[in-house]
């Protein structure tokens, strides 16, 4: 597979059309119709339904999707890396990470660097801790942001000096709104909103001192905000980390720790023997100045 065919093939499935992914790539319509039969021949697989006015993706072609996806952002950062000036250090840094207020940290590595080297630039995926792992392992993030140490055996890392809490999030009417703290008893009988990786990591459950299974849990999420459209259309609480989501001045929410406090630490980390371009080197020493 050419690099350039992954390419055609991304931008027909992004338009759902021959003729409108020809006129984007500046290419006539028979010769991508015939990379996309050359494509289809060569993997010995349909990849697309051709409708009268639009094209979708078979089950094969939705998967090829995601590794073309993956295949041309890895070579695109590839090639950036190499063209980078040698002496005045530009380039582009991928960071992943998950909902956390730990992400300051890397604004502020960032604002300082600018100082010095306005040329490199910065992109940011959120995700939960597997999303941003999975993406880790195949080059295509240099530096991931991890809540918990459970994932931390096959990178390198820096310990962040912050922690998140957690605690319950709702409503300021809601009936548990004027408590200093949420207790495990608290959790019982009421509807929650909960993580889905503190439910696989068992993250809460030790805290609480029973299974899950006990609780009333109506709704999972993988990222906070869309779960506070849920607490503020009244479906119940979420359980989540503080300072995600605005509870200040006229904010509808509230957030409310747990006692006994819970917290979580903080890591930066990126592969063991990774090759750092100029960029990446000089984001790591300063962010390591400001530990």
């Amino acid at each position: 597979m050419e690099l350039r065919v992954l390419r055609y093939f991304l931008a027909v499935a992004r338009e759902e059309n021959i003729t409108a992914a020809a006129g984007v790539l500046h290419i006539t319509q028979p010769t991508l119709s015939k990379q996309l039969m050359d494509l289809e021949n060569e993997l010995g697989k349909q990849l697309f339904i051709r409708g009268k006015r639009k094209i979708t993706l078979t089950e094969e072609g939705m998967f090829l999707r995601k590794r073309a996806q993956e295949i041309v952002e890895l070579a695109d950062k590839t090639q950036s890396e190499f063209l980078s000036n040698e002496e005045m250090i530009s380039g582009d840094i991928y960071i992943g990470g998950g909902e956390t207020d730990a992400m300051r940290i890397v604004a502020k590595t960032a604002k300082e660097l600018q100082k010095n080297y306005p040329g490199i630039k910065y992109h940011l995926y959120s995700g939960n801790a597997q999303d941003v792992t999975e993406r880790l392992d195949k080059g295509l993030l240099d530096f991931g942001i991890l809540i918990g140490s459970s994932n931390l055996n096959k990178y390198d890392y820096l310990k962040l000096p912050v922690t998140d809490t957690w605690g319950l999030l709702m409503k300021k009417d809601s009936p548990l709104a004027e408590k200093d703290i949420i207790s495990s008893e608290d959790l019982k009988g009421i509807p929650l909103i909960v993580s889905i990786q503190a439910l696989k990591n068992n993250e809460l459950s030790g805290w609480s001192g029973y299974n899950f299974e006990d609780l009333n849990i109506v709704a999972t999420y993988n990222l906070v905000y869309n779960a506070s459209l849920m607490v503020d259309e009244g479906l119940g609480y979420v359980l989540t980390l503080d300072k995600l989501v605005n509870t200040a001045g006229k904010s509808k929410f509230c957030f409310i720790p747990l006692k006994p406090k819970l917290e979580a630490n903080l890591y930066i980390v990126w592969k063991k023997y990774q090759v750092f371009s100029k960029a990446t080197e000089k984001f790591i020493d300063v962010l390591q100045s400001l530990l």
